[in-house]
């Protein structure tokens, strides 16, 4: 395939084309699935713990009940700030159980206050830290199987990884960000991206 006139190369494992085409001839980088996914999702979950940390400031500064913003969404059809950060949590904690072979924790979803969605980042980042590479390298193929509303989604390990777990982890912290931020909590990207 060309694409501006560079030849790619797509993996047709699944039947489908890679979402992630590498240029023929270009250096590839080593990643593990571990490298890909546990670190990123531990690093992604603190800064989601310390925006939080700003909300709840933000809340007591100007004299806002909390749950006026845990309860907040976008717009009208889309679900609150508590199920964003539940479902960032699920997504994480799902994902690498999915890659590791073991069972995910389960939690109640039942979180309403700033100090218990930050208690469920703390136990998801926990789980996260218990599982090891060598429970998740190696994944890439793994059979994985989700039960949909539309039915049965079947992946292999890789592409499970890179177009449906990280794609729905990153879209739930960044609605949670985007909700956050419409209600004038004084965020920027180096709140959303970290390590500064």
């Amino acid at each position: 395939m060309s694409l501006d006139g560079r030849a790619f190369r797509f993996s047709l494992d699944d039947g489908a084309p890679d979402l992630y085409p590498t240029p023929i001839g270009a250096s590839t980088m080593s990643l593990s699935m571990y490298q890909a996914s546990v670190p990123v999702f531990i690093r992604m979950l603190g800064n989601l713990s310390a925006i939080l940390d700003k909300a709840a400031a933000y809340a007591e500064a100007k004299k806002i009940d909390p749950t006026v913003l845990i309860r907040d969404r976008l717009a009208p059809d889309m679900l609150p700030l508590s199920f964003q950060i539940q479902t960032t949590t699920d997504h994480a904690k799902g994902c690498t159980a999915r890659l590791a072979g073991i069972e995910a924790p389960k939690f109640a979803d039942t979180e309403s206050t700033f100090p218990e969605l930050k208690e469920r980042i703390a136990k998801t980042v926990s789980f996260l830290q218990s599982v090891t590479a060598a429970q998740v390298d190696g994944s890439e193929d793994r059979a994985i199987t989700l039960s949909m509303r539309s039915g049965e989604l079947k992946l292999q390990g890789q592409n499970y990884l890179l177009s449906f777990a990280l794609p729905n982890f990153y879209f739930h912290i960044t609605t949670a960000y985007a909700i956050l931020r419409h209600n004038g909590v004084e965020l920027g990207k180096g709140d959303y991206i970290g390590g500064r």
